[in-house]
């Protein structure tokens, strides 16, 4: 039951999005043909469709957005791209530089792995990435799924999470006769809002490259937004949201004799930012400050593909330090000041064999070395060893594929001070299927079972005063089948259409949650949770042609009930929080000649804050909707492109995390060169 006008708004603007869609699955309502021989000459739209299909061919959901389709969104990170997966749901706590996680079938945020050019992001701290730190800049694809990756030649790290996203960096690509390109742009806008970027290519020799891409983000991020205590309204500007950030990678790219392939990495992030607070008992202004340094130096080689073996080593060296700053909680010593330095050491080796034509086996073991200092006092100085040993395999026939996998997982937890954790192992299964029906490739059933833990991070075990070390680690089991369905035309309009739909049904148990103890400063982790969660999600995506117009279009939709049904709660059976029952998004595109304009569009349904769905937690529903005009130029060789961009177009106020307002209506504005 929708409870508020701005819902209802919402709702039926998704209507009317849906009703577009339906268009696209029943193109005889619109335009019926074109000439054919402007069709011959959509070689971009055919190598799309082809993606498309490779797509549909996953035993597990997959989602995915790169190219022109991450140029077409109003998005500055990756946080604000998958905004439009289904089945995603993502916390923010408001602004540019706000705090961003992603959490996928209301598993948590701790069982999604994020993988940057194929290895992890860790953090062993908290178990969580901000994804508003890494820029689309230099991001050439983001790809979601569900359960796992079904690639057999990858670290043992990929098959040891409930989902993954994978963020991909280009990898250097010449023209005949070209040694060297430039990418230069500017971004500036709403909330003093700047950010230029440089991103430079060459050829070194004919098997050796380089890259190296930086840039400035810099916005006092002030905004307006209304506020109501229940007795009047008043409309605030939001302070302590500014943003200073650097951001510098430099990537080497060879090629061996043999054509094996490799790349080395080396990523820097550097920040200091206000920390907004929650808007509670008109309290508007807030001191507290936060450094972030993160780095990293990453290589990965694999060796040419062949017949039979193939073999991949990564290694990746990780420092990240933090520091937090709270002016208004004074002690002895001083203000607040917890600094977090968190290092990491990691290898990979994965192996791949071809025993037959329908037979391929692989074998991976990583290892990691995490460890975590800080100034607190009585902290622990926690340090893990982590192995991870997977063995798989893959049965392929012309219509049925079927992939299995055992992953091994040992972990070790020392200390300098009180009790570790000690060490655990587990063994976790996974089996994932895909079947073709019928003679044509269009439709294809699939199917995933998968049985997954994750480990209790440093702050769950032992951070001061709350931590735990007795923790058990967090189980799931995931459970998915779905239908997918591709087809392209010819001489009409619709081009190419896919469509992805999935039930699952995922249970989590020993849920490590946070509870108080005797007074509210002092709260201790527990194994106390049960979460059973039933979902539905849908994905359609289209090509068409309308003359000289070329347009796509895209929509997802998720309808999902996360229960809390652990038998002792005092919330037995209700929605978990911020966990809506509906949500959805579409996005639309359209290029003529050298001019393309963008629309999308977000729906989050209404959710509660707390575990009691009272009035009390209550969170409305929100949308927004976004469009953008953008132009491209192409002088003396080189290819400039303006966009304009207006998001949260009709300046909706709203909460993604309750009492932390998010931006209204907004604006910017892109000037890029390629050369």
């Amino acid at each position: 039951m929708i409870k508020n006008k701005n819902a209802c708004l919402g709702i039926g603007c998704f209507y009317f999005a849906i009703a577009t869609c339906l268009g696209v699955v029943c193109p005889n309502f619109l335009w019926a043909q074109v000439d054919s021989a402007k069709i011959k000459q959509l070689n971009e739209i055919q190598i799309k469709a082809k993606k498309i299909n490779l797509l549909q061919s996953s035993p597990t959901p997959v989602q995915n957005l790169g190219g022109d389709d991450l140029k077409r969104l109003s998005s500055l990170s990756v946080a604000d791209a998958i905004r439009y997966f289904s089945g995603v749901q993502l916390k923010d706590y408001g602004g540019i530089g706000g705090l961003k996680t992603i959490n996928v079938r209301s598993m948590g945020s701790n069982h999604t792995a994020v993988f940057y050019d194929g290895i992890q992001l860790g953090n062993a701290q908290n178990g969580q990435v901000d994804l508003g730190k890494f820029s689309l800049d230099n991001i050439e694809e983001v790809t979601l799924y569900s359960g796992q990756k079904s690639a057999l030649l990858m670290p043992a790290k990929a098959y040891a999470s409930a989902s993954a996203l994978y963020i991909k960096t280009p990898v250097p690509k010449f023209e005949p006769n070209q040694n060297h390109y430039f990418k230069a742009s500017l971004k500036s806008g709403s909330f003093d809002f700047i950010n230029p970027s440089f991103n430079y290519t060459q050829k070194l020799s004919k098997k050796l490259s380089f890259n190296l891409s930086t840039e400035i983000l810099n916005a006092s991020g002030k905004y307006k937004y209304r506020y109501t205590n229940g007795v009047y309204d008043t409309t605030v500007t939001r302070t302590n949201t500014d943003i200073f950030a650097k951001r510098m990678e430099a990537g080497l790219y060879g090629l061996t004799a043999d054509s094996s392939k490799w790349q080395v990495k080396l990523y820097n992030y550097n920040s200091e930012r206000g920390v907004p607070g929650a808007i509670v008992a008109n309290k508007f202004n807030f001191s507290q400050r936060q450094w972030d340094d993160n780095f990293f130096l990453q290589s990965s080689y694999q060796s040419k593909e062949n017949k039979h073996y193939q073999y991949l080593f990564n290694a990746k060296y990780a420092y990240d330090f933090t520091r937090y700053l709270d002016p208004d909680r004074i002690s002895l010593n001083g203000p607040l000041n917890n600094k977090y330095t968190q290092q990491e050491t990691y290898f990979s080796f994965a192996n791949q064999y071809q025993i037959d034509t329908f037979w391929v086996i692989s074998l991976s073991a990583d290892y990691s070395f995490q460890k975590l200092d800080a100034n607190l006092q009585s902290f622990a100085y926690p340090s893990r060893n982590t192995t991870l040993i997977a063995f798989a395999n893959t049965l392929r026939w012309p219509r049925f594929n079927v992939q299995a996998n055992l992953l091994a997982t040992i972990i070790n937890d020392k200390v300098k001070t009180n009790i570790p954790a000690g060490n655990k192992a587990a063994y976790t299964p996974t089996i994932m299927a895909s079947w073709q029906p019928f003679n044509t490739a269009n439709l294809r059933i699939r199917a995933f079972y998968k049985s997954i833990f994750r480990m209790p991070t440093f702050n769950d075990l032992y951070y001061t005063f709350i931590g735990n070390s007795t923790l058990k680690p967090e189980y799931a089991t995931q459970y998915d089948l779905g239908i997918t369905f591709s087809k392209s035309f010819t001489n009409v309009s619709l081009q190419s259409i896919s469509i992805q739909t999935d039930a699952y049904y995922n249970q989590v148990t020993d849920k490590i949650v946070a509870v108080p103890t005797l007074n509210l400063f002092r709260w201790t982790m527990l194994n106390l949770g049960k979460v059973s969660i039933k979902g539905i999600e849908t994905n359609v995506q289209s090509l068409w042609q309308f003359g000289e117009i070329k347009a796509t279009a895209k929509m997802g939709y998720t309808f999902e009930k996360a229960l809390d049904v652990t038998p002792t709660g005092n919330s037995y059976k209700q929605q978990i929080p911020y966990i809506p029952v509906q949500s959805a998004s579409i996005l639309l595109g359209a290029d003529w000649k050298s001019f393309g304009l963008n629309y999308s569009y977000i729906f989050t349904g209404e959710r509660y804050s707390q575990k009691a769905n009272i009035p009390e937690n209550y969170v409305p529903a929100w949308f927004t909707h976004d469009l953008s005009l953008q132009k491209n130029i192409i002088k003396n060789k080189i290819n400039y492109r303006i966009a304009a961009e207006v998001n949260n177009l009709l300046n909706q106020y709203y909460d993604v995390v309750l009492n932390y307002p998010m931006p209204g209506r907004n604006y910017r504005l892109t000037l890029s060169a390629d050369f």
